[in-house]
């Protein structure tokens, strides 16, 4: 791994730092979602309607964070994702510290996704700009890899704890665990010094017409995933009563999956560019709609359950395709600065949709069934495909 990483970023990069930094927040990333779901479900009593109303609170950042940076536009890339860490530290801790009540851990996740949503945005603009010349791909890939390390390492110990123990005092001491290497990650990143620039045009909302596709894809991309990341896991704990151990498990495959196939996908990116990517992920998630959607109505109770896990594990996998997108921005843009700004305009756009699909998505659920919710992502795929479609390479990545 460390040849690679060196093979494919500047040496007078800060890449090591931030690396390092990536796989600490992949672990705490993996010990808040192996514990998450069951916490929100089985301690503090949500349903599917609040935990669409949960997410739409834990998405309502995503859809501020264009303001958020116009704030700190000045600030370089490595200086937000510094912010976005401590942020994350003080989410976890709130988390870890309230009563299990709905709306102080809504407010706690709130906070901590603020954190999150500010780092995503950095963390694709510094792989790119941390890359030597024609690896975007292969570089974003391995972003993504070493992140599902991390979280692979989080859900092993969610999976194996929980085989044990359970309950109130379990779920926070695992909160208090993520909190500390959280903590640790933010002290890491305050070593990362890079050379990205400011916004020296002085502009601080970043919307240029040449990148109205790229907007566009990320609407119908923020919704489509945005069933599957929601309600996914609550349809296996809820409707086929998986334990915390069980679902870490699920995701633990996922990342491993996720890991070995990112560096591929992203060297596909690289070799037949980012349209055949984008276009060609959406036959599989049909098939894994239809599936996660119908199995209960096709399948024995049991047989069920496990279609729906090897179809998330697939949607999973199809979702490293969003990497593409990131590779076509930088494809059009004149200038790094470009392709930072765009990228989190991006991510704000993204939820534009996401908070209105975590909103309802549990209200569609209860009154139309499963079925309706997850025709509904299908159908959201197939327009991002249609879309992609329409676009013009101008070269490979």
């Amino acid at each position: 791994m460390f040849k690679k990483l060196q093979d494919t970023f500047r040496a007078d990069s800060a890449y090591r730092q931030f690396f390092i930094c990536l796989l600490a927040t992949g672990l705490a990333a993996g010990l808040y979602k192996g514990i998450m779901d069951n916490y929100l479900s089985e301690i503090v009593g949500m349903g599917e309607f609040d935990r669409g109303v949960a997410e739409f609170f834990r998405e309502l950042p995503g859809l501020m964070l264009v303001f958020i940076l116009a704030v700190f536009y000045t600030f370089s890339a490595e200086k937000m994702y510094k912010m976005g860490a401590l942020i994350m530290v003080a989410g976890y801790g709130l988390l870890t510290a309230l009563p299990a009540n709905r709306a102080l851990v809504t407010m706690a996740i709130c906070i901590f996704s603020m954190g999150e949503h500010i780092q995503l945005g950095m963390k694709n603009t510094l792989s790119l700009e941390y890359a030597k010349p024609g690896k975007s791909g292969v570089a974003l890939g391995m972003q993504n890899s070493i992140t599902e390390i991390g979280m692979l390492a989080g859900l092993a110990i969610i999976m194996i704890a929980f085989r044990f123990v359970g309950g109130m005092k379990a779920f926070k001491t695992f909160l208090l665990v993520t909190t500390i290497v959280s903590a640790g990650s933010a002290i890491i990143s305050m070593k990362i010094h890079g050379n990205s620039r400011p916004n020296n045009e002085g502009s601080r909302f970043y919307f240029r017409k040449k990148f109205t596709k790229y907007y566009m894809l990320e609407v119908f991309y923020g919704a489509r995933k945005q069933v599957f990341l929601t309600f996914g896991p609550y349809v296996l704990i809820r409707h086929y009563s998986a334990g915390a151990s069980v679902m870490s498990l699920l995701f633990a495959v996922s990342a491993i999956c996720c890991y070995f196939l990112a560096p591929l996908v992203g060297k596909i990116i690289d070799k037949l560019g980012y349209k055949v990517v984008m276009v060609s992920d959406t036959l599989i998630l049909v098939i894994v709609c239809f599936f996660y959607g119908f199995s209960h109505r096709l399948f024995p109770q049991n047989v069920a359950f496990i279609v729906c896990c090897v179809n998330y594990v697939l949607d999973s996998i199809i979702s490293l395709a969003s990497m593409a997108s990131s590779v076509y921005v930088k494809d059009i843009s004149d200038n790094q600065e470009e392709v930072r700004a765009t990228l989190s305009t991006g991510i704000s756009v993204n939820h534009m949709i996401t908070v209105l699909i975590a909103l309802f998505g549990g209200w569609i659920w209860m009154t139309l069934g499963i079925e309706t919710l997850f025709i509904c992502s299908a159908v959201l795929g197939l327009c991002n495909s249609a879309y992609a479609a329409s676009i013009k390479s101008k070269k490979k990545a």
